[in-house]
């Protein structure tokens, strides 16, 4: 009964279709409806997707939790048929499908990379070589393995939601980091509890019920949310081969003050107020005297940015660029003009620089001094 581990122990087989009394009847329609909503969620995701890796990542999650309502099903717990294969490896794959989902709908610099694969190669190897009658799948550890990567996973999910929650400036996804965590963390504690207390084999049918009923609401409410969303704005834009960060572009058809924003562009130039340590957008808010949201949309839809720590290192770095060229600033180290220019640390500064430039600030200030700088 795990949506976000993919499947739990997804050996339980097919739904038994002999069944009779009304709650297996509701059973099956509960999750026929969650089935089809999930297979629509996924269609209409990667059409607006635009071929983003969020959008597809996004649409095999909707078609595993589509498997996910077929792996959960009561019924007889023998082993299923070798067809059943695909549908097993949907499940078991979700865990690591998931995961990958929140770091590229939540994470901006995210890139998929080859062994991302590798971890979802794992996740389905068991089931697969159950079905083929490999002997070690019998052997406990291998199922225990199995269900801590999965849990595993679901929780590095959940963490990833959590994470850069308070710098989010996208509204839409901010919203979406708040289902994500309640439907899923409530989902898994269900789970958990219910597996520990009854036992896996031993779940009544109208827990089973509620499950399925849990799994249709939870596709309702994503189907609901998906036709009135921008997914444009909420999806993170497709990778760039460039080594310098996308354009900055503000959003369309969203009227800001330009007054909020000339007097925040003052804060940060005229008073440098982003060289303040521990600076949030709150304390931000607080000096404009406006409500947080009110701010956050300003910089989202004003200023085009989707992250409040990239807008800060956006100004954090042209200061250190700054200060780099001046050939009177030579001799100062760079780790003085780092955290001059309001970051903690040299390692993250290192990394923005190269991102934003290409070049290391040791190489940018020889290039912009003329001369073998430190």
């Amino acid at each position: 009964m795990r949506l976000a581990e993919g499947g739990g122990k997804m050996l339980s087989t097919l739904p038994n279709m002999g069944s009779s009394g009304f709650l297996v009847t509701l059973d099956m329609a509960l999750r026929g409806g969650a089935i089809a909503l999930f297979l629509v969620i996924a269609l209409a995701t990667l059409r607006r997707g635009h071929g983003r890796p969020a959008a597809w990542l996004g649409a095999l999650l909707a078609v595993g939790a589509a498997a996910y309502a077929i792996c959960s099903s009561p019924g007889p717990h023998g082993d299923p048929p070798l067809w059943f294969a695909p549908v097993l490896v949907l499940c078991t794959g979700n865990a690591a499908v998931f995961w990958l989902f929140a770091r590229a709908l939540f994470d901006d610099s995210f890139r998929l990379k080859p062994w991302h694969m590798l971890v979802w190669l794992g996740l389905v190897i068991w089931p697969v070589a159950h079905l083929f009658g490999a002997g070690i799948t019998t052997h406990w550890l291998a199922g225990a393995m199995v269900r801590a990567a999965v849990i595993a996973l679901a929780l590095l999910a959940l963490a990833q939601t959590v994470h850069g929650w308070a710098s989010d400036l996208v509204e839409g996804r901010r919203r979406l980091r708040l289902f994500i965590l309640v439907a899923v963390a409530l989902h898994i504690a269900v789970t958990v509890t219910v597996e520990l207390v009854v036992g896996h084999d031993e779940v009544p049918m109208a827990l089973h019920v509620l499950n399925s009923a849990a799994l249709a609401a939870i596709a309702a409410i994503i189907a609901i949310v998906l036709l009135q969303a921008d997914l444009d704005s909420v999806l993170p834009a497709p990778a760039i081969a460039a080594a310098a960060p996308p354009e900055v572009t503000p959003v369309k058809d969203e009227p800001v003050d330009p007054g909020l924003l000339a007097a925040l562009e003052r804060l940060m130039t005229v008073d440098r107020l982003y060289r303040q340590e521990g600076l949030t957008i709150g304390v931000l808010a607080g000096k404009l005297g406006l409500p947080e949201y009110r701010l956050r949309r300003a910089i989202n839809r004003g200023l085009g940015y989707r992250n409040f720590n990239e807008y800060l290192n956006r100004h954090r770095l042209a200061d250190a660029k700054q200060a780099l060229a001046d050939p009177t600033q030579a001799e100062v180290p760079i780790l003085t003009i780092a955290l001059d220019s309001g970051f903690q640390s040299l390692g993250p500064f290192n990394r923005a620089f190269r991102t934003d430039t290409g070049m290391t600030p040791t190489e940018f200030r020889r290039t912009a001094t003329g001369r073998n700088g430190t």
